[in-house]
């Protein structure tokens, strides 16, 4: 049985003030959980959730993964900037192009995130978050669509992308050339095994498709903490 993906975690200086931002932009309800300390809730059954988690390496460069808005309409665009504004996000230059529709924001931490123009058909359907769009490599796509049992549903010069077959937010990756990898990966994937599945099989089944693992036992809150091929972690629990 593969892992499931159970959270997008972000490493934040405030956990609860930048989940806070995100409750109020995404619309999401905010609780505090045993096990997934300050959280977002998921809004529907192909959502997950998205944990905070206290960090205090300073964020040295642009993040490896983000978040991609989707838009019904340029006014619903307008909007969602505007929200995001108000609740103390920023604009920001990653290289994005005049003439390009989408706008590149960065929230209280700067974390960047893009809110896309309307009738963008790769991500139509995929609900308000419609890619956690990452730098890496074909290879490390095709390691997480082996890992989340999702089909590739873009594979093409090197850029891939993967979705659960219930539909919902896409992940992706751009291909090379990647950019230089400085500090921890702002935003992970939490995976969670199932009931009768023993995670230190699937462990080993991550890493016989090419992942790493980084600490020797698990953490605290039970977490394995490991790498895929890109070098970008994540971590598994029970």
């Amino acid at each position: 049985m593969t892992s499931q993906l159970h959270a997008i975690c972000f490493l934040a200086h405030e956990p609860r003030r930048l989940a806070r931002f995100w409750s109020e932009l995404l619309g999401r309800e905010l609780v505090d959980d045993a096990r997934d300390g300050v959280a977002l809730l998921p809004d529907a059954d192909n959502a997950y959730r998205i944990r905070f988690l206290a960090h205090d390496e300073p964020k040295l460069s642009q993040n490896r993964a983000h978040f991609d808005l989707t838009s019904a309409s340029e006014q619903d665009q307008q909007q969602t900037v505007a929200r995001a504004l108000a609740l103390g996000a920023r604009h920001t230059d990653v290289g994005q192009l005049p003439e390009e529709g989408h706008v590149v924001l960065a929230d209280p931490e700067g974390n960047e995130f893009c809110v896309i123009e309307a009738g963008n058909n790769f991500l139509a359907g995929c609900g308000f978050i419609g890619a956690v769009a990452g730098d890496g490599t074909q290879a490390v796509g095709y390691f997480w669509s082996a890992a989340l049992g999702w089909p590739l549903v873009w594979d093409q010069d090197e850029e891939t992308a993967i979705q659960s077959p219930a539909g919902g937010t896409k992940i992706t990756w751009g291909g090379p050339p990647l950019m230089p990898r400085t500090g921890k990966d702002r935003l992970q994937l939490d995976l969670a095994v199932g009931v009768h599945t023993d995670v230190r099989a699937e462990v080993d089944r991550l890493i016989s498709l090419g992942a790493k693992r980084v600490e020797t036992g698990p953490r605290d809150d039970g977490r394995v903490l490991m790498t895929d091929p890109d070098g970008n972690e994540f971590t598994v629990r029970g």
